[in-house]
C-alpha cells in the first residue's frame, strides 16, 4: 500500500487494515491487477476496471465510525442481504455496494464476486468506471 493510499483511507488503522487485506486477497487471486487511486476511490484493474473501494461521505446510523465500501459490476443482480444496494445500469450489468466494516467480513463469499467480477471486467464491455455513479448511490446510502 501506498502511502497516497493511506492518505486517501485517512491514516485511519482500521481503515487501513481492512484495506491491506482487501487488497492482498484480491492480489493474490487475480493476475495483472493494478491498484489505482483515484480522486474519490480505488479501483482494482486488470485490462477493465473491475471493483472499487470507497469511503463513505457522511456518517450512517447503525453502522461503525471506520468502514469501506466496495462496489464491482456482474452480469446478473446478486440477491443478498449482504448487498446493501444493486443498480441495473444498462441490460446484463448490475453494480453492487457492499459494506465492510470488518476484516472477517472479506470471507470467500465476496472473494468469490469479486472473482466473477473481474471475469466479467474481461468479456469486453466498456468500462466499469464509466457505469459506476458514487453520486447517486450517496445519495441514498452514504
Amino acid at each position: 500500500m501506498t502511502n497516497e493510499i493511506s492518505g486517501f483511507l485517512k491514516n485511519d488503522p482500521k481503515l487501513t487494515t481492512l484495506y491491506e487485506q482487501l487488497e492482498s486477497k484480491i492480489l493474490e487471486r487475480m493476475e495483472n491487477v493494478k491498484v489505482i487511486l483515484q480522486k474519490s476511490q480505488i479501483a482494482f484493474r486488470s485490462s477493465k476496471s473491475f471493483a472499487f473501494v470507497w469511503l463513505p461521505i457522511r456518517p450512517m446510523k447503525n453502522r461503525l465510525e471506520s468502514y469501506l465500501i466496495l462496489s464491482f459490476g456482474l452480469d446478473y443482480l446478486l440477491s443478498n442481504p449482504r448487498v446493501i444496494e444493486a443498480v441495473g445500469v444498462r441490460p446484463k450489468r448490475w453494480t453492487h455496494h457492499i459494506i465492510i466494516q470488518k476484516p472477517a467480513e472479506i470471507d470467500e463469499e465476496i472473494l468469490n464476486w469479486l472473482d466473477q467480477a473481474f471475469r466479467f471486467s474481461l468479456r469486453g464491455f466498456p468500462s466499469f468506471g464509466v457505469l459506476f455513479s458514487k453520486r447517486r448511490f450517496c445519495a441514498f446510502f452514504c
